[in-house]
């Protein structure tokens, strides 16, 4: 399980001409479920994001995590994540899961940060949105539970 992680001021998906979820300071978050994962990888990633220390403390320090500082997330599905661009001009999705296993896992990281204690919007998953989104810093993070990097 890949993600993608911005610190943002605010950001919101609108799919099919609807508000599918929106938030104003906190965590955006591009997730991508590759085929092998499983219930360790959606724990380890739940964990790590509701935890990541990239909110600043009085001193300017990033020292406080998402909760710590009154924040939300914003959870996007984004298959894309997976993409691996190694070789040719064409990025491959070998290794991104199927659609229905990945809404499955998808829904069960939102829940895990949830019940965590911090307030999660979602994306539309499987539509084609519009991410809208102020980031803050910037302050751009990528997380693998598998640590490839």
């Amino acid at each position: 399980m890949r993600a993608v992680v911005q610190r943002v001021r605010e950001a919101s998906v609108l799919a099919g001409g609807r508000v599918s979820g929106v938030i104003g300071q906190g965590l955006l978050v591009y997730l991508g479920v590759e085929r092998d994962d499983k219930e360790p990888d959606v724990a380890y990633m739940a964990d790590k994001l509701r935890h990541l220390r990239v909110f600043g403390d009085q001193a300017a320090r990033l020292n406080r995590d998402v909760w710590q500082s009154g924040g939300q997330v914003l959870v996007v599905s984004a298959f894309t994540v997976q993409a691996d661009a190694r070789r040719g001009r064409r990025p491959a999705f070998e290794t991104a899961a199927t659609a229905d296993r990945a809404m499955v896992l998808y829904g069960m990281v939102c829940d895990a940060i949830a019940g965590l204690g911090v307030r999660v919007e979602r994306g539309a998953f499987g539509e084609d949105m519009e991410v809208r989104s102020i980031n803050d810093g910037p302050v751009c993070i990528l997380l693998d539970s598998r640590r490839k990097f």
